[in-house]
């Protein structure tokens, strides 16, 4: 992240779609917003690789069905690049067709285009510093098969695993969860595996993906 002149860090963003106006409508939206900068467009996954090297933002928001590269393969690829940016896929489609792809191939976020501005101003901030952001609309119609097959897990969560998988899926991070519940970050860390291991997953992503699925949150 950069800063102002005032010294308030400012969240730099690449905007990739194939439809000039909705890349326009994005510019416009977060120029008129304090703390974020748009350093750059693309048109496609193929575009966003490149603008993504040479611009290297903070996060990128990436259309998913674009004629000439689409966002999914440009995500794993930069995924595979170690890219430092964090990628909010913005889309109008939510099938299991196009969440599950994306999110294996690595997107910090899932967020539908009729998403409110505030919402979406919130979910770049998060994914800014790397935590996940899923819509509910989208984390229920991901299935526990988010990563790999893996048996559905029937062990009830505790209490406590409850409480920390309710503060993931609102995108708190393992400190402010651990300051929230007094508790240490590893303690955190410990309940979170445990939850994974409950839920039959590998990540926070899919924790709460399959959470909605099976209406643990919701």
């Amino acid at each position: 992240m950069t800063a102002d002149v005032s010294g308030t860090p400012r969240i730099s963003l690449l905007i990739v779609d194939d439809h000039p106006v909705v890349r326009d409508g994005l510019r416009g939206m977060f120029d008129s917003a304090p703390g974020f900068t748009v350093l750059g467009e693309a048109s496609n996954g193929v575009e966003a690789l490149e603008r993504a090297a040479a611009l290297d933002p903070d996060v990128i928001l990436m259309d998913l069905r674009m004629p000439g590269g689409g966002g999914v393969d440009a995500i794993a690829e930069l995924t595979r690049r170690g890219a430092r940016a964090k990628v909010l896929v913005l889309t109008t489609y939510d099938t299991d067709s196009d969440t599950l792809p994306a999110i294996e191939a690595g997107a910090t976020g899932y967020l539908l285009k009729d998403a409110p501005r505030d919402e979406l101003f919130t979910a770049v901030r998060a994914a800014a510093e790397g935590r996940t952001v899923l819509s509910p609309a989208v984390a229920s119609r991901l299935v526990s098969a988010v990563r790999t097959p893996r048996p559905p897990g029937n062990e009830p969560l505790s209490a406590r695993e409850r409480e920390v998988l309710a503060l993931v899926a609102k995108g708190t991070s393992n400190r402010e969860i651990a300051r929230e519940l007094f508790i240490s970050e590893a303690t955190v860390k410990t309940h979170l595996t445990h939850l994974y291991g409950k839920l039959g997953v590998n990540d926070r992503a899919a924790a709460v993906a399959t959470a909605y699925e099976r209406g643990i949150l919701g």
